[in-house]
């Protein structure tokens, strides 16, 4: 399509996005109106209104039929994200609604398969942890998603990589296999650092560190949630999560006052 979604998202501001989409409908194609409008609804379900992005999805439904095989599989993928997915309260994960994700996001893959949308075949696939739930099942899930992305020729497909690997090392690490998580994290890290996405290299330190905690590695957590709180709190952005983990750090090491003072940023933080 002739517009960069990637670039229109913000997804820690939806609303945001959704200005950014109505936007761009100026001008669209057809085809890229109809895409615009299924990352609106997406809009909509991060912000846990997944009746308005059904709403919206249902104005599309006779139209995507016949649309491109990229409205197709957009549209399949976000009516499978109003069903399950992150954002959903544990309450309304059912076995119906999982069911119906499933359906939606292996229908959004078969039809991204058969049209070379790598990116967003593995889309689909990594949307099916969220509908399998044991930590082998996601394990299984995330391990098929990233040998498609390695199989895969397509630039956009390898901007999955850093993702994919956080994925797996942490399914990993819910199974017990800390060196395994380990490796996984740290080519996580290696693939945000090449793409400059600085943000995401953070996050990958943290969760080397979180897996550090997780080993009785203490010291090496705690030096690296150090340099990960100087950093967050040079841009102005301190990160409860890494708040929460000194915490925990300190106070495993029995270090009660710095723990205590951590609780107290993390409080803060979330207020």
């Amino acid at each position: 399509m002739a517009i960069d979604i990637n670039a229109l998202w913000n997804y820690a501001k939806p609303e945001l996005s959704e200005q950014r989409f109505v936007a761009a409908m100026a001008g669209a194609s057809d085809d890229d109106r109809l895409v615009l409008k299924t990352q609106i609804a997406r809009t909509h379900g991060l912000r846990g209104d997944f009746d308005a992005a059904r709403r919206i999805l249902a104005e599309l439904s006779e139209a995507q039929a016949t649309a491109s095989a990229e409205v197709r599989v957009r549209y399949f993928l976000e009516l499978g994200r109003t069903y399950a997915s992150p954002v959903h309260p544990e309450a309304t994960q059912t076995p119906e609604n999982l069911e119906a994700a499933r359906s939606h996001y292996m229908r959004a893959f078969e039809l991204a398969e058969a049209a070379q949308l790598d990116a967003l075949a593995i889309d689909a696939l990594h949307m099916m942890v969220v509908v399998d739930t044991t930590p082998e099942q996601q394990l299984e899930w995330n391990l098929r998603a990233l040998a498609y992305m390695e199989r895969s020729p397509q630039a956009d497909a390898k901007k999955w990589e850093g993702s994919l690997r956080n994925n797996v090392g942490y399914a990993k690490r819910l199974q017990g296999d800390f060196d395994g998580a380990l490796e996984q994290f740290r080519l996580s890290r290696l693939a945000y650092e090449r793409t400059g996405n600085i943000r995401s290299v953070r996050i990958a330190d943290w969760m080397i560190a979180r897996t550090y905690r997780a080993m009785n590695r203490l010291d090496e957590a705690v030096a690296l949630q150090l340099a990960l709180e100087r950093d967050w709190d040079r841009d102005g952005e301190p990160d409860p999560y890494v708040y929460e983990e000194l915490a925990l750090l300190f106070r495993e090491l029995g270090d009660e006052p710095r723990a205590a003072r951590y609780d107290a940023l993390l409080r803060a933080t979330r207020k």
